[in-house]
């Protein structure tokens, strides 16, 4: 018997100061049978990232040719597509082809280093393809927030990220490895 995915819901207040971007949003995540509860939390927090009515979630480790979230116009075009963890370099290239922007969320600090140190001159040449890494600490303490049911409130500004539920606070900075010239 195949094992099913775990459901968690997901009641999200964001205040992004930077986008000036206010939205309430309940949300729903398939935590899949092979994925982590920090992988899974990463994916929250990318969408927190990125927040925007149609901004939605994939079918992820289920699908290859898919992002883990993705944001489509109004033509059905990918404006963003947001990838997790160390894809090769035919999977970014495909990314950066086909949306007009990748982010990458990186995780798992000794193998994300050495992968970076591998792939970042390629990655250069991808000019709509932004890095960000979460070091283990961070990503353990976002892990801390997973419930099954969970209330958290979001507010983001000048590149932290300050996350709450009802017992725990916790503020997050990524680790900025590519960012695209604007």
């Amino acid at each position: 018997m195949a094992l099913k995915a775990t459901i968690y819901k997901a009641a999200v207040n964001i205040a992004d100061m930077d986008r000036h971007f206010y939205h309430d949003a309940n949300l729903t995540l398939a935590q899949h049978p092979s994925e982590t509860e920090q992988r899974m939390m990463l994916r929250l927090l990318a969408w927190i990232c990125h927040a925007d009515e149609r901004l939605a979630f994939t079918r992820g480790l289920c699908a290859d040719d898919e992002p883990e979230l993705w944001l489509h116009n109004d033509h059905n075009g990918v404006e963003l597509w947001i990838e997790l963890g160390l894809p090769d370099e035919k999977r970014l290239k495909k990314a950066s082809s086909q949306a007009r922007e990748v982010v990458l969320y990186a995780y798992g600090e000794r193998a994300a280093r050495v992968w970076w140190q591998q792939q970042q001159d390629k990655a250069a040449s991808l000019r709509n393809l932004t890095v960000r890494f979460l070091p283990d600490a961070a990503l353990g303490q976002l892990a801390s927030l997973a419930a099954r049911t969970m209330t958290l409130q979001a507010t983001l500004q000048e590149g932290t990220i300050w996350l709450s539920d009802a017992a725990h606070s916790l503020e997050l900075q990524f680790e900025h490895w590519q960012t695209p010239e604007r």
